[in-house]
């Protein structure tokens, strides 16, 4: 058995807050606004892995009308859908994020995000692809207010392929 899920994230640019991308620091003179740390990244690949798994959504695991979430790292609610997805009898068997962002560059920062995301999933790490897109100056990214993200798992009840 095998189940895609898709995950969809944004966030607004922040003062006074750092930017955290798939469990990174990214230097950058803004973070992004949200009840946790607001990484885009983590909460698409949540939302993906929930989504495979017919689990809800983030906001009904975490919801951010809960103290608890505030300021949360966003690695345990990734940790908290591979959980999910375990219980199911279901391994993340690969995951595909594009980070949409006119500012700041990424490509430093991909090769760490992704080693962290393959670790979160427990997956090889060429099961892993982190990529990043500006939005040609188009929309809310476009006009650098924020920074979105998209993820897509699969998921299986059969063994990896090595």
């Amino acid at each position: 058995m095998h189940r895609v899920g898709f995950g969809y994230d944004s966030h607004r640019f922040a003062p006074d807050r750092p930017l955290v991308l798939c469990g990174v620091r990214v230097e950058s003179e803004l973070g992004l606004s949200g009840h946790s740390d607001a990484d885009v990244v983590l909460h698409a690949v949540t939302d993906a892995i929930l989504g495979a798994i017919a689990a809800g959504d983030i906001g009904e695991h975490f919801p951010d009308t809960d103290p608890r979430w505030a300021g949360a790292d966003s690695s345990q609610f990734v940790r908290h859908a591979v959980t999910l997805a375990g219980e199911a009898g279901c391994i993340v068997a690969n995951c595909d994020v594009t980070v949409l962002a006119e500012t700041p560059k990424l490509s430093d920062y991909k090769d760490k995000m992704k080693a962290i995301l393959a670790e979160l999933l427990n997956a090889p790490l060429d099961a892993v692809s982190i990529k990043a897109k500006t939005n040609e100056g188009m929309g809310f990214v476009g006009r650098r207010e924020g920074i979105a993200a998209m993820a897509v798992v699969l998921v299986s009840r059969t063994e990896r392929e090595t």
